[in-house]
């Protein structure tokens, strides 16, 4: 055998060889991709990524909000569903649980007897009864009631979200992660998140998927956005109307 003809079949031996490492080195590198089957939204600036999560929040005609809220006045568990047209769910304050369910402005609570008569310091007679008429059962808040404006904000969508999922200080890109199996990308405000993070959907509209409010105030999960759930006001044999204004608690 030749020199020449030794050469050229090294030549034909090496060229599936290179192939087969550019075709590899190619795979690799698209699997290393972060972005590879996203919706894009993580190429973009943190700015643009949380005015995507807001426009699509915004735009969405339902989600079930749930988490904890830190404030001044203590600390709250919320898990409610809400949409344009009402909400329904539970708020947690205190080791008490009372359900809100709204249908248009029309705006119920619902407890039991100990929510009512709790704050009753000489528990009075009045308190202990007033608490057994309302056991369980969902008290109409009339509009005019000092209390009316307070509970139905947790059953404003809009105004529910746009006040609990803001960020302050300036916008940066954090980690790729994920929020209940689904893809996301972080969004950082201030020094290191200190002024909140803001968990944003990698797969299909870029909803936010999670939210740690500023200075340790809560955590925020959003789920099952645009699907849509049953609201009806309660029967009226379930319901109690205190007429203009809630006995006070």
């Amino acid at each position: 055998m030749t020199t020449r003809s030794l050469s050229v079949r090294a030549r034909r031996a090496a060229l599936p060889v290179a192939l087969c490492a550019g075709l590899a080195t190619a795979v690799t590198a698209c699997a290393s991709d972060p972005d590879e089957g996203t919706n894009g939204v993580g190429k973009l600036s943190a700015t643009d990524i949380e005015g995507k999560a807001r426009t699509a929040a915004d735009g969405a005609d339902a989600v079930h909000l749930s988490g904890t809220l830190v404030s001044k006045g203590g600390s709250y568990k919320i898990d409610m569903r809400l949409k344009r047209t009402g909400a329904t769910g539970t708020v947690t304050s205190k080791n008490t649980t009372f359900g809100l369910l709204r249908v248009g402005d029309e705006l119920y609570l619902k407890a039991d007897a100990g929510f009512w008569s709790h704050r009753d310091d000489k528990g009075s007679g009045s308190a202990a009864a007033a608490g057994k008429q309302l056991d369980d059962k969902y008290v109409k808040v009339p509009s005019g009631d000092p209390s009316y404006q307070e509970l139905r904000g947790f059953t404003d969508k809009s105004a529910l979200l746009k006040g609990m999922l803001g960020l302050q200080g300036e916008l940066s890109k954090g980690d790729r992660s994920k929020v209940g199996g689904v893809r996301t990308i972080r969004v950082k405000a201030g020094n290191d998140g200190e002024g909140g993070t803001l968990d944003v959907s990698l797969q299909g509209i870029p909803y936010p998927l999670r939210f740690e409010r500023a200075g340790g105030a809560g955590v925020l999960e959003l789920v099952d956005w645009n699907q849509d759930f049953a609201l009806a006001a309660p029967s009226k044999d379930a319901t109690v109307d205190y007429g203009r204004q809630l006995p006070k608690t």
